[in-house]
């Protein structure tokens, strides 16, 4: 990494262009481990992308490296529950601890009464798991949606955590 300090925040539609970048190419190892070039984050249009960014209910957090968007993560929320997807990092910069800052940096984002948060990954993803179940995220139930399976994978938010997310929101 760079001595240029990361910093994390909301990413809005002027940045639609630069996340839909990132995210192609931050999937495509995920794409060529499931020899499918046609997951979903490969074949969101920008137009998608814009209107997801618009969703009430859904924020999507961004790491940037100087001006440089690093590191997304989308977050639906409804209810107790949050569902994280789209974790995405630029390639030359993965396995650095980025993924790991932007799971900890949702947190100040969630509403106070989130209880729970899920994320799902591709069956076959042994790093992708391997940072959820690091983290204090357990394996609940694998789901096939086409050719592809899903494994879904949840944490349970202590008390701790909770009050330090709605204080950051104060």
């Amino acid at each position: 990494m760079t001595d240029t300090p990361m910093t994390m925040d909301l990413v809005t539609d002027e940045h639609a262009g630069e996340l839909l970048t990132l995210r192609r190419a931050a999937f495509v190892t995920e794409a060529q481990l499931y020899g499918d070039p046609n997951i979903p984050p490969l074949t969101q249009t920008l137009a998608e992308l814009k209107a997801d960014l618009a969703t009430k209910g859904v924020i999507t957090l961004g790491a940037w490296q100087g001006p440089r968007l690093v590191g997304s993560v989308r977050v639906e929320i409804e209810g107790g529950k949050a569902t994280l997807g789209r974790l995405a990092v630029a390639p030359d910069l993965q396995g650095r601890g980025i993924g790991t800052q932007m799971l900890f940096a949702v947190l100040p984002h969630l509403p106070e009464e989130t209880t729970e948060i899920w994320v799902f990954t591709g069956k076959d993803s042994k790093q992708n798991l391997e940072l959820y179940t690091r983290h204090g995220y357990e394996e609940q139930y694998d789901k096939a949606a086409g050719d592809l399976t899903y494994t879904y994978l949840r944490r349970i938010l202590g008390e701790a955590e909770a009050r330090n997310a709605s204080d950051a929101q104060d």
